[in-house]
């Protein structure tokens, strides 16, 4: 029987070369596990940053409309439904938002509406990150529609 080799000629591995295969797996796993677990947050806060550029220009659209921006009894549904003042009603364009309804931060928070802003602005987009509680840092830090630009 040429070709086949039999079993008995084969070289195996030892233990201590699948001991060291399996320790330089485990520490490669633990280092990727680290790092990919830092992501999800990051991402969310990508999310929530998208969200409020976009919540952003849908009140200016609103305001081209309508010639105001939502009074904070209206917020943000304002977008989604005809706001109850008959004046504002009679030029709302429909909805200012891809979907129906408006949707909740990426931790599952009510974003929070202001009208008008601080600071002397027209309006304020919050996103209380995490912890869904104002203030914090890192990703409980609070995302406006003043600090996009941030990291």
């Amino acid at each position: 029987m040429k070709g086949l080799k039999s079993v008995g000629n084969r070289r195996g591995f030892t233990l201590v070369e699948l001991l060291v295969v399996v320790t330089i797996l485990g520490i490669l796993v633990a280092v990727v596990g680290v790092n990919v677990l830092r992501y999800p947050d990051k991402a969310r806060r990508s999310a929530a940053k998208a969200q409020i550029a976009q919540f952003k220009s849908a009140l200016d659209s609103f305001y081209l409309d309508t010639g105001t921006y939502p009074t904070n009894d209206e917020g943000l549904k304002a977008l989604v439904e005809a706001p109850m003042d008959a004046d504002i009603s009679a030029d709302w364009d429909g909805s200012y938002l891809a979907e129906a309804r408006v949707p909740k931060d990426p931790w599952r928070h009510e974003y929070v509406y202001r009208q008008p802003g601080e600071d002397g602005t027209d309006f304020d987009i919050i996103c209380y990150g995490k912890d869904g509680v104002e203030g914090g840092e890192g990703v409980d830090k609070d995302i406006t529609n003043h600090n996009l630009d941030e990291r």
